[in-house]
């Protein structure tokens, strides 16, 4: 993964909102109504956190009649945790083999 979508993807989940509506996803897809229901934000604001996540690739949007459906796109998610997994994994390490860096 390119890290200009990977900073992207790293700025969308350093906010709070978009965070918590990641991990309510996390269960399973759900209308914007539903997550309206639980979350303390209001309809716009839900819909502009949900233009950032699916810009930069983490949720996908399906349209039913007059709702929009959200679910996580697992294929982006794997990608980007191998992604920071590569990362971790090529990290200088001690005679220990720990990360020099913890």
């Amino acid at each position: 993964m390119e890290t200009a979508k990977m900073s992207r993807i790293c700025k969308a989940l350093a906010e709070p909102s978009r965070l918590e509506i990641v991990l309510l996803l996390s269960k399973g897809e759900k209308c914007g109504s539903e997550l309206l229901e639980q979350l303390q934000i209001g309809q716009p604001t839900l819909s502009h956190h949900m233009k950032v996540l699916a810009e930069c690739g983490l949720v996908s949007v399906r349209k039913d009649a007059k709702r929009s459906c959200y679910s996580l796109n697992c294929g982006e998610w794997i990608a980007f945790r191998d992604s920071i997994e590569a990362i971790r994994l090529s990290c200088v390490r001690d005679e220990k083999g720990r990360c020099c860096w913890k």
